[in-house]
């Protein structure tokens, strides 16, 4: 792209260049880590951000189900959700969730909540990979490592 252009280069779907992330986030702090992901995943990272087209990169995420809560909202936040019968809605501690068979889920709507609702979203989140443990079939893509929490020191609870 020029500098000093008068006018605002938009992306093509086509011209978009998709990198692969690897994420350690055992001990990250949710939120924090969530939000990365998500400006990753819509490409706000990029200069030639656009956004109405799908720009951002794809994110591994390794050891999600290790992530943390601050304070005590493992304890007190609760994610519902309803059966669609009258009286139908249940909900769930964020610690029986962790504790539970898929503990990445955590992780993944709190970033489902950061990226816009829509089409364009739903893209987005295809490009988010999840794995609660060490193990992920993705090093065929070569994806580059992003140490969050050398970034800021809040970003790691423990640190």
């Amino acid at each position: 792209m020029k500098s000093l252009s008068k006018t605002t280069q938009s992306v093509r779907p086509q011209d978009v260049e998709k990198k692969w992330h690897i994420i350690d986030a055992d001990g990250l702090v949710v939120g924090r880590v969530a939000s990365i992901i998500a400006n990753i995943l819509r490409g706000k990272h990029k200069p030639s951000f656009t956004p109405h087209v799908d720009c951002g990169d794809h994110v591994v995420v390794i050891n999600a189900g290790k992530v943390r809560f601050t304070g005590n909202k493992t304890k007190q936040k609760v994610y519902y959700k309803h059966t669609g019968y009258a009286g139908g809605i249940k909900g769930v501690t964020a610690e029986k969730v962790l504790e539970g068979r898929f503990p990445e889920r955590v992780l993944e709507k709190a970033v489902e909540r950061m990226v816009p609702r829509g089409p364009l979203g739903r893209a987005q989140m295809k490009a988010l990979h999840l794995y609660a443990g060490t193990e992920h079939p993705h090093e065929g893509q070569q994806p580059e490592t992003l140490d969050i929490a050398a970034r800021n020191r809040k970003n790691k609870v423990g640190a």
